[in-house]
């Protein structure tokens, strides 16, 4: 029985009991509506199953029995599922099109300055950047792989770990030069610091009252200053010299090797309870695109660790 089923039976079916109108479906579809008629009785040929009411007038003619209703939400997500992995099957596996989900501020501290990197090494392969500050569901958007800052567990995805950090403070040099020398925590009191409202002290992420705390700073005061919702803008505003930020080694990496940016209290070394981590859907790990990006993601996560510590050892 379930031979005589089809793909098309199915979308006839979706639409007509949506649009309550074989007309409708008809149009939605790109067929007559004597086809999408043909099509439903030949599933209630199959199934031994009325899947409509015909009402002789009314705004509501066509009308799902309730055996439809409760096959309809499973179909449609059937039918999503099918047709995600259709247009998948369109794609060149070698190249064609790599979604990637990351945060806006990685993205933009990290990611995107060695992107071209990656499209050197593999120009048949075009990268869309998904980004945001909520976790997104891989399956539904369409994800094949991204960059996550956390524990390293999220339902459904495996996750290889690829940076730990330190957590520190940062300043401009010209910002520095006005207010320093600074040669102990405890010197920052009175100075502004600079707080990052993107991240959420609960889920592990460390902010000004932790590393004060860890620093043996308790007379400076961890809730005052300047509060930024992005933590890529908290790093700028230290640009700009609007005080002192609490920088995470990863992204503030770059700034600090251009001179954007000086470390402060380099010899206290606080490392982050949390780490950056490669994650993807187990269905999607042997696809070579995914491999190859999360190969070029570890060599240069690699390349960005060489780097830090010279930097740190000069």
């Amino acid at each position: 029985m379930k031979a005589h089923l089809n793909f098309t039976a199915l979308r006839a079916l979706e639409a007509a009991a949506r649009h309550q109108s074989f007309s409708a479906a008809a149009a939605e579809l790109h067929v007559t509506p004597a086809a999408i008629g043909q099509l439903v009785r030949s599933l209630e040929d199959v199934l031994g199953v009325q899947l409509f009411t015909r009402e002789k007038s009314g705004a509501r003619r066509l009308i799902p029995t309730d055996a439809a209703e409760r096959a309809l939400p499973d179909i449609r997500a059937g039918l999503d599922r099918l047709t995600r992995g259709l247009s998948r099957l369109q794609e060149d596996a070698n190249g064609g099109l790599l979604t990637v989900s990351t945060s806006p501020a990685f993205a933009s501290k990290w990611l995107l300055p060695r992107l071209e990197h990656f499209q050197n090494d593999w120009p048949d392969t075009d990268v869309r950047l998904h980004t945001g500050l909520n976790l997104v569901d891989f399956e539904r958007d369409g994800i094949d792989i991204g960059v996550r800052y956390g524990h390293g567990q999220w339902p459904g995805l495996t996750a290889d770990k690829l940076m730990e950090e330190e957590v520190f403070p940062v300043c401009a040099s010209e910002w520095l030069d006005a207010h320093g020398p600074l040669d102990r925590p405890a010197q920052l009191e009175g100075h502004r610091l600079i707080h990052d409202l993107s991240v959420d002290s609960h889920a592990g992420f460390m902010g000004w009252s932790e590393w004060l705390h860890r620093a043996g700073a308790g007379n400076v005061d961890p809730t005052r200053g300047l509060q930024v919702n992005n933590s890529a803008a908290v790093l700028q505003a230290a640009i700009e010299g609007r005080g002192v930020a609490l920088a995470r080694s990863v992204m503030a990496q770059d700034d600090l090797a251009a001179g954007r940016l000086v470390r402060l209290f380099p010899q206290i070394a606080v490392a982050a309870a949390l780490a950056y981590y490669i994650v993807y859907r187990p269905a999607c790990a042997a696809l070579p695109k995914v491999m190859q990006f999360r190969d070029w993601l570890h060599a240069e996560a690699r390349a960005t660790g060489d780097l830090t510590q010279e930097q740190y050892s000069r």
